[in-house]
C-alpha cells in the first residue's frame, strides 16, 4: 500500500456528467446531481427539521467523491442554521480523492453553488492518506474528511452522526463500499435518533441495515430511479450540555490555540498565565520555523505526525504572523542519505509538497516561517487574559481563583506536572540566536539538527536541546551560541559574518517533552481510578479521568505543529462533536498512557 492515494481516472460525458472510470459509475445524476442530493440525502434525513434546536450536529457520509453532498448541505446549513453559534460537522470517508481541477469542473454545473465551491476548492486538500479538518467559520461548518480505504478508516473512527449519506457509487459496482462488515461500524457511530439516507434499494443494503439495528423503508425515488432507501435508528437524541466558561492554564501557543477554537464553537475562554504578557515562554522567540518531520516507515506515528503538521498549516494559513518559504533539509550523513533515498521512493507529500534536491536532500516547498508573537496574540483574542500572577487551581472543583468554571484545560508546559504529578515531563532548554537588521532576504531556511531562517532583515539560528537547568530554568550561555554558530556556519556559511559582526541577541526556554517524545492531549487521567480497575489490558478508550479537567501539553520542540491539532481535539471532546483524529493517534496522545505503562512494567 502506497503511502499516497491514487487518483481517480475520470470520463467526462458529453453532457458533462463525470464517470469513474475504474467503477464504471457516475458520480452524480445525469439529469440533476444537486437535486438528488437534495432529494435523497437531504429529504432523506429529514434535514433541516431534524438539527431544529440542535447545537451540535453530525452529519456523516460514506463517498466524499466530488463534495457535492458537502455543498448541497451548506448551503442548506446557511439558510436553516438553528443558532448563530450552532455548529455542523461533516464527516465523510474517501479511498480515491479527485483533483482539484476536477471537482471544480464538476462544480460548474451549479452556479448557486459558486461560492461555497470556491471556498471548498481553495483549500482542496491533496492525495496524503489521513485526517484533513477543514473549518469554515463564518458558518459555523467543519468538513472532517478520512482519506484512506474506508475498510480500514471506518473501524479507526470515532464518531456519532446525527445522520448518514450513503453514497458510495452502486453497490453492484463498488461492493467494498458495501460489504456486510460496514453496516455495524456505520450503525456503532449511529447517535440514537439518527436516520440515513441511501439512493439504492439493493437487498443486501436493506438486510445490511436492517441487521445492524436501522428501521428500513422504501421511499419515492428521484429522476429514472423509482425508488431509494429511508432508514431509521431507534432512541432519542441525548439532550446537549455544551460548556460556557472554560479556563486556559497557559498562555503561550498551546493555550492560545484552545482559546481560539473554543471561541470559534462559541464557549468563552478564560486564560491564566502567571507571565505578564503572553508567549513569555517557550512560545516567544521571534521567529520560528514549521516543517514536517518525516519518518521512512509508514507507522501510525508517522501518520499522526503529518496530520497534526497538515492541520497546524490549516490552522496557520491567512493568520496574522504566518508566511510561507521553502525549507532545504539537507543529509547529516551517509545513513541519512539513505533514510532520504527510501522515503522519497515512497513519498507521504505530492510534488506540490516534497521533492528531491541535489546532494540527497530534500526540499520541503510549502512549509512556514512564524511570527509567534504575533500569532498567539491575534488568537488570543476575544479571550479573556488574567495574566501576570499565578493562578491559584483547584481540580477537583474546577476552580481558578475561587471562581468555578465549566472546565479547565492545563497547557502550561513544565508548570503541568505541579498540578498532575502522575504525568511524566522533561524540560529540555533550547536557546537560540536572532538577529535584526541584516540585508533583506525573502521567507527561506535551512533545517538538519539545526536550523536557520531568513525573512526580510530578521535571521534567526539555533536551537539547542539540553537538559533544562535547576528547577526547569534556562540560562544563555556562551558555550551554546557557540554551538548554534557552529551549526550556522555547517548550514548557511554566506550568514556567517553577519553573525560575528554582533548584535545577535540570545534567548533560551524550557520545552516540556515525554519520553516518547510524544505529546499529553485529552482527558486529565485519575491514576488512583485508573490502577483500581487496571487488569492488564490496554485496549480501553475510556479510561477514568478527572471531570472537566483536560491537558494539552508534553510537546517538546515542536509546539507550533502539535498545538492546533492539540486544540482541535479538546474543542471537540468538551462539544460533543467529531474529533479530528482517528483512535491509532487519539491512543498515542492518550494522557493515560503514561500511567498504563507504568502499571505494565510494574506486572
Amino acid at each position: 500500500m502506497t503511502r499516497l492515494l491514487t487518483h481517480p481516472e475520470i470520463e467526462w460525458r458529453e453532457d458533462g456528467t463525470p464517470v469513474a472510470t475504474a467503477f464504471g459509475d457516475v458520480y452524480f445524476s445525469v439529469e440533476d446531481g444537486l437535486a438528488e442530493t437534495r432529494a435523497v440525502f437531504l429529504n432523506g434525513c429529514g434535514l433541516p427539521d431534524a438539527w431544529a434546536g440542535r447545537r451540535q450536529f453530525t452529519v456523516a457520509e460514506t463517498g466524499f467523491g466530488t463534495g457535492l453532498n458537502f455543498l448541497a448541505l451548506w448551503q442548506l446549513w446557511r439558510q436553516h442554521r438553528p443558532h448563530p453559534q450552532a455548529r455542523l460537522s461533516f464527516v465523510s470517508f474517501e479511498g480515491f480523492p479527485l483533483r482539484g481541477e476536477d471537482a471544480a469542473r464538476a462544480f460548474e454545473t451549479w452556479p448557486e453553488l459558486r461560492p461555497l465551491a470556491a471556498q471548498l476548492l481553495a483549500r482542496w486538500p491533496g492525495p496524503v492518506r489521513g485526517l484533513r479538518h477543514l473549518t469554515f467559520e463564518e458558518d459555523g461548518i467543519e468538513l472532517i474528511l478520512h482519506l484512506g480505504d474506508i475498510a480500514q478508516m471506518l473501524p479507526a473512527s470515532r464518531f456519532k452522526a446525527d445522520a448518514w449519506f450513503l453514497d458510495g457509487f452502486s453497490p453492484a459496482k463498488n461492493s467494498g463500499m458495501w460489504a456486510d462488515d460496514m453496516f455495524p461500524l456505520i450503525a456503532a457511530r449511529t447517535a440514537p435518533g439518527a436516520r440515513a439516507a441511501t439512493f439504492t434499494v439493493a437487498g443486501d443494503v436493506r438486510r445490511g441495515l436492517s441487521a445492524a439495528g436501522f428501521d428500513v423503508q422504501k421511499a419515492e425515488g428521484h429522476g429514472r430511479k423509482r425508488q431509494r432507501l429511508e432508514a431509521f435508528f431507534p432512541g432519542s437524541p441525548a439532550p446537549q450540555a455544551l460548556p460556557r466558561r472554560v479556563a486556559v492554564l497557559g498562555a503561550g501557543i498551546a493555550g492560545a490555540s484552545v482559546a481560539c477554537r473554543l471561541g470559534q464553537v462559541g464557549v468563552k475562554a478564560v486564560v491564566f498565565d502567571p507571565s505578564p504578557e503572553p508567549a513569555s515562554g517557550a512560545s516567544g522567540n521571534p521567529l520560528a520555523l514549521m516543517m514536517p518531520r518525516l519518518d521512512a516507515g509508514d507507522t501510525p506515528e508517522a501518520r499522526l505526525l503529518i496530520d497534526a503538521y497538515l492541520a497546524a498549516r490549516e490552522f496557520y494559513s491567512g493568520r496574522p504572523g504566518a508566511e510561507w518559504t521553502e525549507v532545504r533539509q539537507p543529509p547529516r550523513n551517509e545513513t541519512e542519505v539513505k533514510r532520504f533515498e527510501k522515503l522519497l521512493t515512497d513519498p507521504p507529500f505530492p510534488l506540490e509538497d516534497l521533492e528531491a534536491i541535489s546532494g540527497g536532500g530534500l526540499l520541503h516547498k510549502r512549509a512556514m516561517i512564524l511570527r509567534p508573537r504575533q500569532m498567539v496574540a491575534s488568537l488570543l483574542e476575544g479571550a479573556e487574559l488574567c495574566l501576570g500572577a499565578m493562578p491559584e487551581v483547584d481540580l477537583a472543583g474546577r476552580r481558578v481563583n475561587g471562581e468555578a468554571f465549566d472546565a479547565l484545560v492545563i497547557a502550561s508546559g513544565m508548570a503541568l506536572r505541579a498540578l498532575l504529578p502522575a504525568l511524566e515531563l522533561t524540560g529540555r532548554q533550547g536557546q537560540v540566536e536572532h538577529l535584526t537588521g541584516a540585508v533583506a532576504a525573502p521567507p527561506s531556511a535551512i533545517a538538519s539538527g539545526t536550523y536557520c531562517i531568513a525573512t526580510g532583515g530578521q535571521r534567526l539560528w539555533g536551537a539547542t536541546f539540553e537538559p533544562a537547568g535547576p528547577g526547569d530554568s534556562a540560562a544563555v550561555s556562551e558555550a551554546a551560541r557557540a554551538e548554534n554558530l557552529a551549526g550556522l556556519s555547517a548550514l548557511w556559511p554566506w550568514w556567517v559574518h553577519e553573525a560575528q559582526k554582533g548584535g545577535a541577541v540570545s534567548r533560551a526556554s524550557v520545552r516540556a517533552t515525554t519520553p516518547d517524545r510524544l505529546p499529553l492531549i485529552g482527558a486529565a487521567p485519575d491514576e488512583a481510578a485508573i490502577t483500581a480497575i487496571w487488569d492488564g489490558r490496554t485496549d480501553r478508550d475510556d479510561w477514568p479521568a478527572l471531570p472537566g479537567v483536560h491537558v494539552a501539553g508534553g510537546f517538546g520542540s515542536r509546539g507550533f505543529t502539535w498545538a492546533p491539532w492539540a486544540a482541535g481535539l479538546i474543542a471537540a471532546e468538551l462539544c460533543g462533536a467529531p474529533p479530528p483524529a482517528d483512535l491509532p493517534s487519539l491512543r498515542a496522545v492518550s494522557p493515560s498512557r503514561q500511567i498504563l505503562r507504568r502499571l505494565r512494567k510494574a506486572r
